[in-house]
């Protein structure tokens, strides 16, 4: 109230009075006033934003996939603007399959996936996990800045998410029965894929399909629904798989296995946030990604450690062997992507060109 009188004595209205200093007029001191309760306003609800990461992956055991959502996490919180991620590993929220709806309808803010889960609602994706197509480390890391890459970025874009970090994993695959070198050291097995390309390929060398997530490949394997399985060296080692296969094929020089899996962001869950928020999301995605390149190959050199050390015999493919494996790839994967995908040719060449 004294702050009602003196601007109403300001403005003359209870009379003149030439001993007292001059008063600032009401208008500004509440306009003032009303600025600083909107500024206050507004940390308020910056502070109170909370957004939620799910994946699949066990968490607090050094999975490096887990850590990159972490890394995230940590860095949002940090920077002090008023944004905290909540991290649920082990598909705690969602099934990993699901991850992706839940993304571009804005139910799940933050996940980290094999993109190649999505191609059911985005076929190009399956260029993302395809037999041959990368090969090794290196020219993974080059492919990030391909157009071939930018071609399957603007239709993860389109779709409505956000890719916070780029990562590309080595995988391998094993067996219960036998070493994999030759197509047809897999003929007659279940084996389970981790996408419709692989199991393109493995079904031309006589293999027969399980279908399941990554996460549910222990108990396929220790039940015999599947005999075999491909999946990222990372996964071979959190998921313990080395407990129930004979022989694992390791990437080594000549990976037939490559998949990119990045951490993505519902972009309806991106837009809501202010542009401070954006750009800590986006720096805290970059140091994700540079965490990632440098462990990459670690998880190679881990899943070949750990497999030796619980007597799993481990191999790794000829450059004859590899030529063998790609010309059924050829003749399976590459020629039902390139029928069922209308850029799908393209694209493959596209990855192949890049040097």
């Amino acid at each position: 109230m004294a702050i009602f009188a003196v601007s109403f004595r300001a403005q003359g209205l209870d009379g003149p009075d030439k001993n007292e200093p001059r008063k600032l007029p009401m208008r500004p001191i509440l306009y003032a006033l009303f600025a600083g309760a909107a500024a206050l306003a507004a940390t308020t609800a910056s502070a109170q934003v909370t957004l939620k990461a799910s994946h699949q992956f066990p968490g607090g055991k050094g999975d490096p996939r887990d850590e990159m959502v972490q890394i995230i996490a940590r860095e949002a919180k940090a920077a002090n603007v008023g944004l905290e991620i909540q991290v649920y590993p082990g598909a705690a929220l969602f099934k990993p399959n699901d991850q992706w709806n839940a993304l571009v309808n804005g139910q799940l803010d933050i996940s980290s996936f094999p993109l190649d889960y999505a191609s059911g609602k985005v076929g190009a994706f399956s260029a993302t996990l395809m037999p041959g197509l990368v090969r090794n480390h290196d020219r993974a890391a080059r492919l990030n800045g391909s157009d071939f890459m930018k071609e399957i970025k603007a239709k993860i874009d389109k779709a409505g998410v956000v890719i916070l970090a780029d990562a590309w994993l080595a995988g391998a695959v094993a067996s219960k029965k036998n070493c994999v070198r030759k197509p047809e050291d897999i003929r007659g097995q279940k084996i389970r894929s981790a996408g419709p390309t692989f199991a393109a390929m493995w079904q031309q060398a006589g293999a027969s399909i399980v279908n399941i997530p990554s996460n549910e490949v222990y108990n396929a394997l220790q039940t015999g629904v599947a005999e075999g399985t491909d999946t990222s060296t990372g996964s071979f080692v959190s998921f313990r798989l080395y407990e129930q296969v004979k022989c694992v094929t390791a990437p080594g020089d000549n990976a037939l296995w490559f998949m990119y899996e990045p951490v993505l962001m519902s972009k309806r869950s991106f837009n809501k946030l202010n542009k401070q928020q954006q750009d800590v999301l986006m720096r805290a995605g970059k140091k994700s990604e540079e965490y990632f390149s440098t462990e990459s190959k670690k998880l190679d050199e881990q899943m070949v450690e750990t497999f030796k050390k619980n007597n799993v015999e481990v191999v790794t493919l000829t450059p004859a062997e590899y030529d063998a494996w790609l010309k059924i790839a050829q003749e399976s994967s590459y020629k039902q992507f390139s029928s069922e995908v209308s850029d799908g040719k393209k694209l493959i060449d596209m990855a192949l060109s890049v040097k």
